[in-house]
């Protein structure tokens, strides 16, 4: 058993060395402060505290020879999470993040998770297990495996454990995918690819050890695991957070948390940053000091120009610089993040013709109705980007929307017993080149200047009459048209009526504009309800048309929470039209279709 700790960064292979390594510089350093209601410190772990206990799970695993199999994490918030990537780390088991079941639709993704990944076991604490036991027996799939309660694991078993052997292609966890534009797949990533994408986020954010995260993105998702809690560990740094339904709840949360610990990084989706501006009070605003936030990136969904200005504008009173606003690019098939700007410098914007992108010709453009674009800046370390033809698969001219292609030393190794899926995604060679291999992420986009815009999915373009819209363009103008429609709750997708093409919306409206009573009660106050829903669905009709020159043939409004949406908070554009063509969405009455 070798038991040696590396003595310099540069020299470490695995995650497991570098908890190791930080907990013999720093061993009573906290690194992880989780804040109860989001808002007191409720626990926290050093170094020092975090290798025990990891080793402490890990020994666990060890003893049910659970080494080389995959077992799935099921946590709610907090410390335990963290403790459990680690131990299975430290095991030599493959991790599987996941997230605790809240509803029974939860348990079928918990079960597709654990059939796909052949998960052996499912770790997390007696408090879930008490809460679902009934659920969990009923479930095939799911009480087949062997669930184990890691939260009342004895640290005195430390030292029980043996150090797998583990080199930087080890697979270290599977990271399945967002399902944005269909079934989650696991993405396995390696401690390789881990360090290289910490590498890479320190040095395009320009961290250091002194550099305090505060956050209150999912750990099971890339964002919140990667960007938050393995980039403290890789820093040797600090990381605050709270659960992201106290953010939810409450964003004024997430500002104050910033404020009172002096973060240095911290970022979350654009919807994020629209919560932030609509619910923060005034008063709210006025206990804030946010100079020290120097680094507020923004991913994971479409980064708008909008948002970031009304942001900045909002916050510049207490001490939020625009310079600090980052838009980002990558996605769990690269480990994280692929491209980033400059730090400290302003982000960069082009407004481009809408009419030519439909065409997929990068065009300037002037008028009102053209596109303004945010760039997600330029790829690090040794990534590199290159837009090629989906179809051609040949590299695409400046002037031409294509799909991104990234490779470099993040990329994943592909996706969990799909070999098919990953020759086609991760091994995709330049026809006109040979040059490769690259990976397909599937997102449409350009290089202008240097400088990466992405335009859309590939799979999500509306082609209608032969011309492309993005979705994304045409969800802005419906939350635009009305002030019922809830920021963020739009959904926007082509969907074949008699052999042809036609446009479909979803959206979701505020409370207060929905009918109340039943439908066979129908009061004079409900008529006027009522006369307001048709008032929406006039208003988005000719809003679409107005800005894109389209029929919005098919229109449901939906109560709030009705939308499909991944893990992460992305809106589930084909389960959208599906369930609208089968009518399992929640619709407002009197309004179904266009």
């Amino acid at each position: 058993m070798k038991m040696a700790v590396a003595d310099s960064l540069e020299k470490i292979l695995s995650l497991v060395e570098l908890l190791r390594y930080r907990a013999f510089k720093h061993p009573e350093k906290r690194v992880y402060t989780f804040l109860s209601s989001g808002e007191t410190e409720g626990s926290h772990l050093s170094y020092k505290e975090l290798d025990i206990r990891a080793r402490a799970v890990a020994a666990f695993l060890q003893s049910l020879n659970l080494e080389g199999e995959r077992a799935l994490l099921i946590y709610p918030a907090g410390l335990d999470y963290i403790i459990a990537f680690m131990g299975c780390l430290y095991a030599g088991v493959v991790a599987v993040p996941a997230y605790p079941p809240r509803l029974n639709r939860n348990l079928l993704r918990l079960k597709n998770v654990v059939n796909d990944s052949n998960a052996k076991a499912v770790l997390t604490t007696s408090t879930i297990i008490s809460k679902f036991e009934p659920l969990i027996a009923q479930t095939s799939g799911l009480s087949e495996v062997e669930w184990l309660m890691t939260d009342e694991i004895n640290t005195a078993i430390a030292g029980r454990w043996k150090e797998p052997e583990i080199t930087k292609d080890t697979l270290a966890f599977l990271q399945y995918t967002s399902g944005s534009v269909g079934v989650p797949k696991g993405v396995m990533v390696s401690h390789g690819n881990v360090l290289n994408n910490e590498k890479l986020i320190q040095t395009a954010f320009e961290l250091d050890e002194e550099s305090t995260i505060v956050g209150w993105l999912p750990i099971y998702h890339d964002m919140g695991l990667m960007g938050n809690v393995l980039q403290a560990l890789y820093l040797g740094s600090t990381y605050v957070f709270m659960s992201p339904v106290d953010f939810l709840q409450k964003p004024y949360r997430w500002l104050k948390a910033i404020s009172d610990y002096k973060g240095v990084l911290s970022g979350a989706p654009n919807f994020a940053y629209e919560l932030c501006i609509n619910k923060i009070t005034e008063a709210q605003k006025e206990t804030l000091n946010l100079v020290s936030w120097k680094k507020a990136f923004n991913g994971a969904e479409p980064v708008r120009y909008e948002t970031i200005e009304r942001f900045a504008a909002t916050f510049a009173s207490v001490g939020f610089r625009q310079e600090a606003a980052y838009p980002c690019y990558g996605m769990a098939e690269t480990t994280l993040m692929v491209s980033g700007g400059a730090v400290s410098e302003l982000p960069a914007y082009g407004k481009f013709s809408s009419e030519e992108l439909e065409k997929n010709v990068v065009s300037i453009g002037s008028s009102e109705k053209d596109r303004m674009l945010v760039s997600c800046g330029h790829a690090w370390l040794d990534h590199k980007l290159v837009i090629a033809d989906p179809k051609k698969l040949c590299r695409c001219s400046a002037d031409r929307v294509g799909e991104i292609w990234v490779s470099g030393s993040s990329v994943a190794q592909g996706y969990w017993n799909k070999p098919e899926i990953t020759e086609s995604t991760f091994r995709a060679y330049l026809a006109d080149s040979g040059e490769g291999p690259f990976l397909r992420t599937g997102d449409l986009g350009f290089i202008h200047e240097g400088e990466l815009f992405v335009t859309g999915r590939l799979k999500d373009l509306i082609i209608i009459r032969g011309t492309n819209h993005y979705p994304q363009d045409i969800e802005l103008t419906v939350e635009k048209c009305h002030q019922a429609i809830r920021p963020g709750g739009c959904a926007a997708f082509s969907m074949e009526i008699d052999g042809e093409e036609r446009l479909g919306i979803v959206a979701e409206i505020e409370r207060q504009y929905r009918p109340r009573g039943n439908k066979s009660q129908v009061s004079s106050n409900e008529n006027g309800q009522n006369k307001v829903l048709e008032e929406i669905y006039s208003a988005i009709k000719q809003a679409v048309f107005t800005n894109h020159e389209l029929q919005a043939d098919n229109i449901l409004l939906l109560k709030p929470g009705s939308i499909p949406k991944t893990s992460s908070g992305k809106i589930q554009r084909h389960a959208c039209r599906n369930g609208l063509l089968d009518g399992t969405l929640s619709a407002e009455r009197g309004l179904t279709n266009g």
